[in-house]
């Protein structure tokens, strides 16, 4: 069959079915365009249409008079190119350029000498500068702006974020744990009075109040509190010997198991057997968590075994001795854990190798001062250390005999004052402690390279026991001793966080007067069941106040004889009436003794009830005569007579 004989009738097909259907281009191919010849036909149409206005614009001026002031203006920014007028301009020549511009006319030159020839647009009136006052005034601030910006990058004080705070009361006693999850949206504070605070800040008014409290380890203390990398768990350590993971809003995950505290060798039990001194998640595995106690143990975690340790690592002192770990980190890579121990020494591990240390300082801090933080910057090759002997120090981890930088004289009275760096890494921030009515506690910072203190906070007139910069908020939380959480922030530099909760005003509470009927709907009642629609509350209640049912409207007393089994009220009735009076007769004076003895004489004679039952049972009864038991009395001696 031929080809060309089926393609004549498809086509007469097609011919035929756009003639019933009413289209006359059904089956047709798409038009093609020559993009070469459309763009050559409009650059020579702006080119001619440019001539043209150029022509009359020179009859005009030779009209007008022949002296001109002096054309004082600059040259316009060029406007953007398209990709294909930027390769048309690098391939022509520069007179090729000039004849191929598309806009508008350009004006006559007035000066061969001037480099005006190749302005764009229409001409500017004279005396024109280039820019206005307003302008230059712009430009410099901008210019200021700038200067000042650069200024901010090199000094970093600038961006500490303190210009405003919010003040949160967690208690009456020590904030002594304060986390905030990798979004920033939760702050979780725990304090010596045992309770675990939510406060959520997209939740949060200006009333500032916690959404949920809770006492996960009953009655101790707690001691550390940490989100997980993915914000969804959150490890509780406390002064008891059993860590708890709890998840975001707060409910029991897991428990860590207690170890046999009768077992000498610390790595052959499942878990620890004294008290908690802290724990952190790890910065890379969500579930993998570590803690270190006083049995003289840091231990790692998994939230899927929860029956017994991951790994254990033994801090030893010089002499081979059991040593008390009081607070641990991991490396911002999770390769290396750090413990700082009782004796002032620090000592880090790999995480994979367990028995001997990887870095080991001897003397980091003076024996028996307890170091209270270890925090690892975030380039990972620097080592922050809170001594309890009021010191700070840093440490190179690649140098780890001597520190860096060494600061002085920062009192610390609490076992977990802790220490921060900074977002950009460039400041070390930590808190001070002081005795009660003795001064105010302070944050202070330092800066990394020269160690001097550059900048501090007085928080309040308590010790600053926690401190915590979070880098996505750019925001800094502090936890105090005398129970306040205290957040700091900048409404430039600072993101979300205490930003959301300062602009809401605080709820009304709405005192219900009434407990109004729950208002059913029913479509397909009938009419006369069908309840009328609300179309006021305020209304309704106005009316549930009148109804007596609605309103539970206690019974009035009844009157009369009574009604529907209620008795009247007392003295209704005659005989009610009768007993009120005779029961408030006080006119009878007689003495109720002298009325039932004047009975005693006849009742002796002539006993009828109680004496002729007893007749053949009852012994003679001899009753002794007063005057004679009076005489004896009188008879005996003092001592004898019987007190009274």
């Amino acid at each position: 069959m031929d080809p060309n004989i089926n393609e004549q009738d498809d086509m007469d097909g097609d011919g035929d079915m756009a003639a019933v259907m009413g289209f006359s281009g059904f089956g047709k191919k798409a038009r093609t365009f020559d993009l070469t010849a459309i763009f050559e036909q409009t650059r020579r149409t702006a080119i001619e249409r440019s001539q043209h206005v150029l022509d009359e614009r020179q009859k005009n001026d030779e009209g007008e008079s022949s002296v001109k002031p002096a054309a004082l203006f600059k040259k316009p920014a060029a406007p953007a190119k398209s990709r294909k007028q930027q390769r048309d301009s690098s391939s022509d020549s520069d007179s090729d350029s000039d004849s191929e511009l598309i806009g508008p006319p350009v004006p006559p030159p007035q000066d061969e000498e001037e480099d005006d020839e190749d302005m764009v647009g229409p001409p500017l009136p004279p005396g024109y500068t280039g820019s206005t006052a307003q302008e230059e005034e712009d430009n410099d601030d901008d210019e200021e702006d700038d200067e000042e910006g650069e200024d901010d990058e090199d000094n970093p004080v600038k961006r500490i974020p303190d210009s405003h705070e919010i003040t949160m009361q967690h208690g009456t006693k020590t904030v002594s744990a304060l986390a905030l999850d990798p979004s920033g949206a939760r702050l979780v504070t725990g304090g010596f009075d045992y309770d675990v605070r939510f406060w959520d800040f997209a939740g949060m008014d200006q009333s500032l109040q916690a959404f949920r409290s809770l006492q996960p380890c009953e009655c101790h203390q707690i001691r550390s509190l940490q989100y997980s990398i993915t914000g969804d768990m959150l490890l509780v350590v406390s002064g008891n010997a059993q860590a708890k993971v709890l998840d975001r809003d707060g409910f029991n995950v897991m428990e860590c198991v207690k170890g046999d505290q009768y077992i000498v060798d610390m790595a052959n039990t499942k878990g620890h057997t004294a008290m908690l001194n802290s724990g952190c998640w790890h910065p890379k595995m969500k579930e993998e968590f570590m803690t270190c106690s006083n049995d003289g143990t840091v231990r790692t975690w998994d939230v899927n075994l929860v029956k017994k340790h991951k790994a254990v690592f033994k801090p030893r002192s010089l002499q081979g001795k059991k040593v008390t770990p009081t607070c641990c980190a991991y490396s911002r890579d999770g390769r290396l854990i750090a413990a700082g121990c009782q004796d002032g020494t620090i000592q880090i591990w790999d995480r994979n190798l367990s028995v001997h240390t990887k870095f080991h300082c001897r003397q980091a801090h003076t024996p028996g001062s307890d170091p209270s933080c270890l925090a690892f910057s975030y380039d990972g090759t620097t080592l922050a250390s809170r001594g309890g002997d009021d010191t700070l120090k840093t440490w190179d981890i690649r140098s780890f005999k001597k520190p860096l930088n060494v600061a002085t004289g920062l009192t610390s009275y609490f076992p977990m004052t802790d220490c921060c760096f900074s977002p950009d890494d460039k400041l070390l921030v930590t808190g001070t402690s002081v005795k009660k009515s003795e001064g105010n506690g302070k944050l202070a910072f330092f800066d990394r390279t020269s160690f001097q203190k550059v900048y501090e906070i007085e928080v309040t007139n308590s010790s600053v026991v926690r401190c915590l910069w979070h880098p996505k908020l750019n925001q800094i939380m502090v936890g105090t001793a005398n129970g306040l959480a205290k957040v700091y922030y900048d409404p430039v530099k600072s993101h979300r966080g205490a930003k959301l909760c300062v602009v809401k005003s605080q709820r009304k509470e709405r005192h219900a007067e009434t407990l109004t009927q729950d208002y059913i709907i029913t479509p397909h009642a009938l009419p006369m069941f069908r309840e009328a629609r609300q179309r006021s509350t305020r209304k309704q209640l106005e009316k549930d106040r009148l109804d007596p049912m609605k309103s539970n409207k206690p019974e009035p007393p009844v009157s009369g004889p009574g009604r529907g089994g209620r008795v009247a009220a007392h003295g209704g009735t005659l005989s009610s009436f009768i007993v009120k009076n005779i029961a408030l007769d006080k006119t009878d004076d007689s003495n109720p003794r002298e009325a039932i003895l004047r009975h005693a004489k006849e009742a002796a004679e002539n006993p009828y009830w109680v004496a002729p039952a007893y007749t053949k049972t009852q012994p003679e009864p001899l009753f002794a005569v007063e005057e004679v038991e009076d005489e004896e009395a009188d008879k005996e001696p003092e001592w004898k007579k019987r007190k009274i």
